[in-house]
């Protein structure tokens, strides 16, 4: 086995609570974290392997915050066919949003999260508390840095980037 391929490689015990993200620079690990968040780990999970996300944009990407993926449309007001989760951040975690850290979007209802994400490109502590954490970045945040970004206070992209391919590691060939 080559090193590259040893790097993102999960061990083999916890493959089922790894995700593999294939952006257009490489590969993206995330360790799953069902310890904060099973509802969130398994909706992932599930529209993971119905292939819900595979070509989805990256629509909403701010420097120096978060890249936003998830929404089937595109415009941040899409979702998936299942219910919306209730927010599982209200017991008091010591996780917090810092760079690498996977998030669940919502509208202003804490209890809206669907299918869209982001992950954090810094440190934002306005955040701890308020949404739901379902992840963190092990190796490739490199190219989760090289998503292209938004404009504007919103940080709509205008011809986004987009998320090729998530598996979760347990159902990955080779």
């Amino acid at each position: 086995m080559s090193e590259a391929t040893t790097s993102e490689a999960a061990p083999q015990d916890d493959r089922e609570n790894t995700l593999f993200f294939d952006l257009k620079d490489g590969r993206v690990v995330i360790k799953l974290r069902p310890d904060l968040a099973p509802q969130h780990v398994e909706r992932i999970k599930t529209l993971t392997r119905q292939g819900f996300y595979d070509g989805t944009p990256f629509h909403r990407v701010i420097e120096g915050f978060m890249a936003q993926g998830g929404d089937p449309t595109g415009t941040g007001t899409g979702g998936s066919q299942l219910p919306d989760l209730p927010a599982e951040f209200s017991q008091p975690s010591k996780a917090r949003f810092l760079r690498g850290v996977c998030g669940m979007a919502r509208t202003a209802n804490p209890n809206s999260a669907n299918s869209q994400f982001f992950i954090m490109f810094a440190p934002a502590p306005s955040l701890d508390g308020q949404y739901t954490i379902w992840g963190q970045v092990t190796s490739g945040m490199e190219f989760v840095d090289k998503i292209k970004r938004g404009g504007g206070s919103n940080g709509m992209v205008r011809d986004p980037d987009r998320l090729l391919k998530a598996q979760v590691a347990a159902d990955a060939q080779g």
